[in-house]
């Protein structure tokens, strides 16, 4: 798998020595020296045009790595958990990467990506700054069978929502789940009746609505503060 861009390349260079294959190269200096002396055996340079054509015409910033490929956690292990995120049918790579960074920094213990096939784990590292890889992540096709579980295990689901209760007047369960949909169409209709509790941010000023990333930071904030 290849992650380019110095910002994630470093952080995963830095914190996730163990998952690098490869170092590729293709602007001077743009390694610090005790990198360059640690990875030496893995570094490879390249032309320019090589590294466009391996990031696909994306913004590498002179670094790419060939990283072993993304491996998911098991829905076992994430039922052991007392908070995740749900992705309902989210496929925006950059949005699922913000939300991905915010859940690890905000103390989410999981992400359960639901209603999507697969995903482009690359661009969700990347999207993310290397978060990705600190924070379990798994794809789950059918979002009600993992709901019943966990809902039977105690779980409360709150489902991010214009017109739900304001999330400063919720007092969160111990065990519980942000549910998030997709960009245009909000939490689906097959998991909206599951929902326990609709949960909303309060406008200072009229306007739609804030990005789900934006949306998801706000409310991992208020549930775990």
């Amino acid at each position: 798998m290849v992650v380019y861009g110095k910002q994630v390349c470093l952080y995963i260079l830095t914190h996730h020595k163990d998952r690098v294959k490869s170092v590729y190269i293709a602007k001077k200096g743009i390694l610090p020296q005790p990198l360059f002396e640690e990875f030496g055996a893995c570094i490879k340079f390249l032309e320019a045009k090589w590294a466009d054509s391996m990031s696909k015409g994306g913004n590498h910033q002179g670094l790419l790595l060939d990283v072993e490929d993304f491996e998911q956690t098991s829905f076992n292990d994430m039922k052991q958990s007392n908070f995740l995120v749900i992705l309902d049918s989210l496929s925006d790579v950059g949005n699922i990467g913000a939300i991905a960074r915010s859940a690890y920094a905000l103390g989410a213990e999981g992400i359960i990506a639901s209603g999507v096939r697969q995903l482009n784990f690359a661009g969700i590292a990347r999207s993310s700054s290397g978060a990705l890889f600190d924070i379990p992540f798994l794809i789950e096709q059918n979002p009600l069978s993992c709901i019943n579980e966990l809902q039977q295990l105690g779980f409360k689901l709150y489902g991010a929502a214009m017109d739900g209760v304001a999330v400063s007047d919720i007092e969160f369960s111990q065990k519980k789940v942000l549910v998030l949909g997709s960009e245009g169409e909000g939490i689906s209709k097959r998991v909206k009746p599951k929902i326990d509790q609709m949960v909303s941010i309060p406008m200072q000023r009229e306007f739609d609505s804030l990005n789900v990333s934006a949306a998801a930071a706000i409310l991992l904030h208020r549930m775990n503060g």
